[in-house]
């Protein structure tokens, strides 16, 4: 008899452990296993960035897209699993959004380029964490925006999504929306 531990994973036994070690969503596991080398190269990434829900979101979107739309084979996917999980760690912590990412990833997949972090210094995609610069920015946006002040403290949540888009507009899609969104309702006094 066969001793259990000479038997290759298979891809049900492989998607049940995705599920209960790593969180995934019973379709986004299944997959992640549709075949071995999309098993292996979602585990590579997750491996090196430790976001499994975020590698199988890049796996079914963009390099899915790329690879049936160009009728490619994943393992001549030009972007490596530990880039994809570079550029995913430059996402968690907040060097770039996820629209720069995208424009990352884009340059790595046409082979603009093969280092995530030098390609972000290239195309000047960081993110702005720079409070002082933020707050000016703000506060020119909020003395240009007297309408949408006045909405919002009417209590028109739309008008505060206005106002943050004029702040990312203002800082060239640099600043971080979750910090402008702060800092723009402390201004405001919400």
């Amino acid at each position: 008899e066969r001793v259990r531990g000479e038997m290759p994973e298979l891809p049900r036994a492989m998607a049940e452990r995705f599920v209960t070690q790593d969180g995934l969503p019973a379709y986004d596991a299944t997959m992640m296993t549709q075949s071995l080398a999309f098993a292996r190269y979602y585990e590579t990434a997750r491996d090196a960035c430790k976001a499994p829900k975020l590698v199988a979101n890049w796996l079914m979107g963009e390099i899915s897209k790329r690879l049936n739309s160009e009728g490619k084979d994943l393992a001549e996917a030009p972007v490596a699993a530990a880039t994809l999980a570079a550029l995913i760690a430059r996402i968690q912590d907040g060097t770039i959004s996820n629209n720069s990412a995208r424009q990352v990833f884009e340059a790595l997949w046409s082979g603009e380029g093969s280092e995530v972090d030098a390609l972000i210094e290239a195309k000047d995609l960081r993110q702005s964490n720079d409070t002082g610069a933020l707050e000016a920015i703000i506060d020119e946006v909020l003395a240009a925006n007297a309408k949408s002040v006045e909405e919002f403290r009417a209590g028109k949540e739309k008008a505060f999504n206005a106002l943050v888009g004029q702040v990312m507009k203002a800082s060239k899609g640099k600043a971080n929306p979750a910090q402008a969104g702060e800092l723009l309702k402390r201004k405001l006094g919400g």
